[in-house]
């Protein structure tokens, strides 16, 4: 309704400023008047909040990411990696830890609202990693150490009422005397080398130091299209269980490292799969292909090492590519001059449908293998010839 008031105000002036009518003029004067004071009423009736006792403020590390507008843009410190949203009580001659903070009870870190920490990138903290993200901060307080405890629980305010099962860890932050008594809680950071860095909280002539490494470790978790390995002869990957007279005939000659997709219900060539473009042979990094003895594929001589595997899928035939950029993920921005081998090879269809994509090898003389590739009831043979 607020908006109606100054329209009212304009209408009523501009009316009474052409009328001719001096009863008229007086009476579109005053509600003009009128629509004015209720405009000014309504902007009196505004409570504004007061400073704030313990007023809010913000810890970046690195502090100079605070202004990273003033920074050139390859400043290695212009981009943050942790920022600290908190209130900063004051002491006012009270008796802080023990007394107002009560050992061994959780407290708010700070004052008001929660304190909320976010990181910028994952960071590992008493061995724990922690997941890039905006999180509250709380501490239970004891005389020697805190325990600095990191929620997903948000938007809280105090210590009470909290959900420890949103909790991502309690974190042994080490207390010492400060040296000087600090009249309000402040936080800030301390550098220790490149990856390393403290988050310091002091009050009165208490400081707790919480050690974060920014170089956490990242983990995988579960692939959905697992890695595997096939290899010829199957058994030149067993060497030590073999038995001596076993161990020249099953020297290494060929190894695969592929990650396997499953169908899971899916059309797969065709559609997952399109005709006439290029695929990875799999998921993930380049599928590779290590020769432990020169070989020869489609007439073209390949010497010992390890190669990238390609396939342009067409509807009756693939072509099969080796080529020499084997630290890639897939196909993306493939150079072609670092192909070695195109060799066109008929489809299959196979007896039964295979839900994961498989490769193995198939022994057809000593000096040939047939390496097959298969998956949905497709399959192929790619002979190689050993020298």
């Amino acid at each position: 309704m607020l908006f109606i008031y100054p329209r009212i105000c304009r209408l009523t002036a501009t009316i009474a400023f052409f009328t001719k009518n001096k009863l008229m003029k007086y009476l579109f004067y005053t509600l003009a008047l009128l629509a004015f004071s209720a405009i000014s009423a309504i902007g009196q009736d505004v409570e504004w909040p007061s400073l704030d006792k313990s007023p809010m403020d913000m810890a970046t590390y690195p502090s100079s990411a605070a202004f990273a507008n003033y920074l050139d843009e390859d400043d290695p410190d212009r981009s943050p990696k942790i920022k600290v949203l908190y209130s900063r009580p004051y002491k006012k001659n009270r008796e802080i830890f023990g007394s107002l903070v009560k050992y061994g009870e959780d407290w708010r870190l700070g004052a008001n609202e929660g304190t909320e920490i976010i990181f910028y990138q994952n960071v590992e903290i008493g061995g724990v990693t922690v997941p890039r993200g905006i999180y509250r901060l709380l501490a239970e307080v004891n005389e020697d150490h805190w325990n600095v405890v990191v929620s997903n629980h948000r938007h809280t305010a105090g210590a009470s009422g909290m959900d420890k099962t949103k909790e991502v860890g309690r974190f042994k932050a080490m207390v010492s005397n400060s040296g000087s008594e600090r009249e309000q809680f402040t936080i800030g950071f301390q550098k220790v080398d490149d990856g390393h860095v403290n988050m310091v909280m002091e009050w009165d002539d208490t400081r707790a130091t919480l050690p974060i490494n920014l170089n956490a470790p990242t983990m995988d978790g579960e692939d959905v299209s697992p890695m595997d390995m096939a290899s010829y002869p199957n058994r030149s990957r067993f060497q030590n269980f073999l038995k001596p007279e076993e161990v020249e005939a099953n020297q290494p000659k060929i190894r695969v490292v592929y990650s396997r997709p499953q169908m899971k219900g899916r059309k797969i060539f065709g559609e997952l799969i399109a005709y006439d473009k290029m695929w990875r042979i799999g998921a993930n990094q380049t599928t590779t292909i290590s020769f432990y003895t020169p070989v020869t594929i489609g007439e073209k001589e390949l010497r010992l090492g390890t190669y990238g595997l390609f396939a342009k899928v067409h509807k009756d035939k693939w072509e099969i590519i080796v080529h020499s950029n084997t630290n890639s993920w897939g196909h993306a921005n493939h150079d072609e001059e670092t192909n070695l081998v195109t060799i066109e090879v008929p489809t299959e269809m196979t007896s039964e449908p295979i839900e994961a994509l498989s490769i193995t090898f198939d022994e057809v003389s000593d000096s040939e293998v047939h390496m097959l590739i298969g998956w949905e009831n497709t399959m192929v043979r790619v002979p190689v010839t050993l020298r």
